[in-house]
């Protein structure tokens, strides 16, 4: 019986990481980090940057992982909050600059139709996991 919790302890590590990977990927692949030291002229500080990306993502899975939870009041909610808008504002222009790269990447794979049908499927297919998500309780 504990081989099924131990392949079930190794799948959600993997999957974990994997995901992990993935978002530190995309990321990087934006240039977000480099981007925002570029326009703050604080270009010699992008391995703090990064580093303050890595351990805020790693250390937000382990709080979350743990259910750990730091009472800091109000005043640590309005630190929290004003700096995850920030990370969230630079991600969705960084993200919103990649679209406009899959308009120059379609033009040159000559994709004349279609644009519309994969993006819209996109759309359908996070809409779908999503509603299969809290419909079966996925997150209990």
């Amino acid at each position: 019986m504990w081989i099924k919790e131990v392949l079930m302890g190794v799948t959600g590590l993997g999957a974990g990481a994997l995901v992990s990977a993935g978002v530190f990927a995309l990321i990087s692949s934006i240039g977000l980090i480099p981007r925002m030291a570029g326009k703050t002229h604080t270009g010699s500080y992008v391995t703090w940057y990064e580093m303050a990306v890595l351990f805020g993502g790693t250390l937000g899975n382990v709080m979350n992982i743990f259910e750990i939870s730091v009472p800091l009041g109000v005043a640590g909610l309005i630190f929290f909050g004003t700096f995850a808008g920030i990370f969230v504002g630079c991600l969705a222009t960084s993200l919103a600059e990649a679209v406009g790269a899959t308009a120059i990447f379609s033009r040159r794979v000559r994709l004349h139709k279609g644009m519309g049908a994969i993006i819209l499927c996109v759309a359908i297919g996070k809409m779908a996991a999503s509603i299969l998500f809290f419909y079966l309780r996925w997150y209990e």
